[in-house]
């Protein structure tokens, strides 16, 4: 990957200026795995105040050493770019800031407080790498694992506990193949899937409790990541294993052994993560709703064995995931779409049972909007309940009749003319003919639609009213009937139904 000129011209000077520079941390770690990164960092022997000597255009109002050089680029990802002077850090009395900082000169010094080996490499401006912590090779051998002592890096700021899960979860690029549930909520170990090495996940168990002291909102950044990660259902599995669950979404964790009914073949728990794990949406509010829909069953179970009943869970649901996502201080529209979907996710519709009149209403409850939303949380229940088809015939049946019933009629308020318009053109008063004429006028549009302009229309107008109300239904009525049975085809062909 090449190197952005943004970034060598901004190492190129502070090496000018007799100091050392490197790209550094996240950045490396992309190029190595073969991403474009979303921002870079540069990590420099120089101290903040000789940082902005060489860069007038900067700012620096911390006291972690990051002067931010504003360089003028389009590319939103180099229009600032962060330079940090060598440093390590004193103790984190809190689990998530240090009480100090120390400027050093040394550039393994520095990667020496990084949080994980594959975040602790630096390279130079022609490529090349700087790892004295093997980091490469646990790129290699996709492994998350802390620097040096995990106990000390947890100790430090606890939420780097919920990034060793992030990580894992984001760097498998690769989703589970949709339609084909596993038994198992983690994929097995292979060659393609991150995993995070054991004594660093031995060590989020054991400090699981300090997420506690970080704030709402950097949990709730993390959280999202996960959820929008290409393994979501891989990060919740793994927050549950290392006890960081329990303090983040208990609720969740209700459903752990709780059996269902003659639907379901999985527990409560196991469902809602398998539902996320087959989400097919990549919307953050429909991946919540599949891990949510269901996170008021275990109080709403009324009860055992398959004729257990869950009553109004769908109503009750949409409460608890509310409070859930205000808890993690997640914005309004996303508590408030997610709420809805949850309480929309029972709707009934069985061919021939349910009319367009039904459908109608409830596209009016749920909104034109959320259609394909509610449709893709319906198919993450389907595939996270086992049963092999995502998209049966139902419900391409229901998909087929809320388009039907939401897309305009081939009807004359398409032309650009109306009846007000042909009665003041022929001084003529409301009446059979009014109706015939704009009939025939709409056939001749939907023949050739370019003859839909009111000029047209209203010299065509003139030529046909000439013509029997009798005469002008014989030329239109045939036409009109064919182009719906077209139009009725290509809907039915699209959703694959008769």
């Amino acid at each position: 990957m090449l190197i952005p000129k943004e970034v060598k011209s901004i190492i190129k000077k502070l090496e000018e200026a007799g100091f050392e520079a490197y790209i550094v941390g996240g950045c490396v770690r992309d190029i190595l795995t073969k991403k474009i990164p979303i921002d870079w960092d540069i990590t420099t022997s120089a101290k903040p105040e000789q940082i902005q000597k060489i860069f007038p255009r900067s700012f620096y109002n911390n006291r972690f050493g990051t002067v931010t050089a504003v360089t003028g680029s389009k590319n939103p990802a180099l229009k600032e770019i962060q330079i940090t002077t060598y440093r390590t850090e004193g103790k984190y009395l809190d689990k998530r800031w240090p009480e100090k900082v120390e400027f050093v000169g040394r550039l393994e010094d520095d990667l020496s407080r990084r949080d994980f080996t594959i975040n602790a490499m630096a390279m130079d401006a022609k490529a090349n790498i700087f790892d004295f912590f093997n980091g490469k090779k646990d790129i290699e051998n996709k492994i998350i694992r802390a620097v040096g002592d995990a106990d000390q890096r947890f100790s430090e700021d606890a939420l780097r506990m919920m990034r060793a899960i992030r990580f894992a979860s984001q760097l498998n690029s690769l989703r589970q193949a949709q339609g084909k549930p596993s038994e198992k909520l983690q994929d097995k170990p292979s060659a393609l899937s991150w995993q995070i090495e054991k004594e660093t996940l031995k060590a989020i168990k054991k400090h699981s409790s300090a997420i506690g002291l970080i704030s709402t909102e950097r949990i709730r950044d993390e959280l999202e990541k996960i959820i929008l990660s290409p393994r979501p259902s891989q990060g919740i599995e793994t927050l549950k294993e290392t006890g960081l669950l329990r303090y983040i979404i208990p609720e969740l964790e209700l459903g752990i052994g709780v059996s269902q009914n003659r639907h379901h073949i999985y527990t409560i728990y196991e469902h809602s993560v398998l539902s996320l794990k087959f989400c097919p949406s990549e919307k953050l509010e429909v991946r919540l709703a599949s891990l949510f829909h269901d996170i008021a069953k275990p109080e709403t179970k009324r009860g055992a064995g398959e004729d257990a009943t869950f009553y109004n869970h769908d109503i009750v649901g949409a409460k608890v995931a509310k409070k859930i996502l205000r808890r993690l201080k997640f914005p309004n529209e996303i508590i408030e779409k997610t709420s809805h979907l949850i309480r929309n996710h029972m709707f009934f519709y069985n061919i021939g049972e349910v009319t367009e009149a039904g459908v109608r209403r409830l596209i009016k409850r749920v909104g034109a909007e959320n259609l394909k939303d509610l449709i893709d949380l319906r198919i993450a229940d389907r595939l996270g309940s086992g049963v092999p088809k995502a998209k049966p015939y139902k419900l391409r049946h229901l998909e087929y009749l809320m388009a039907k019933v939401s897309r305009h009629p081939l009807s004359v308020a398409m032309l650009k003319i109306n009846g007000n318009d042909i009665m003041r053109l022929l001084d003529i008063k409301q009446g059979p003919i009014i109706g015939a004429l704009l009939n025939a006028l709409l056939a001749e549009v939907l023949e050739e639609p370019k003859l839909n302009t009111k000029k047209y229309l209203e010299n065509r107008a003139k030529e046909l009213a000439e013509l029997s109300v009798e005469k002008l239904k014989e030329k239109s009525e045939k036409v009109i009937k064919e182009k719906k049975e077209e139009v009725e085809l290509v809907e039915k062909s699209r959703f694959r139904v008769q």
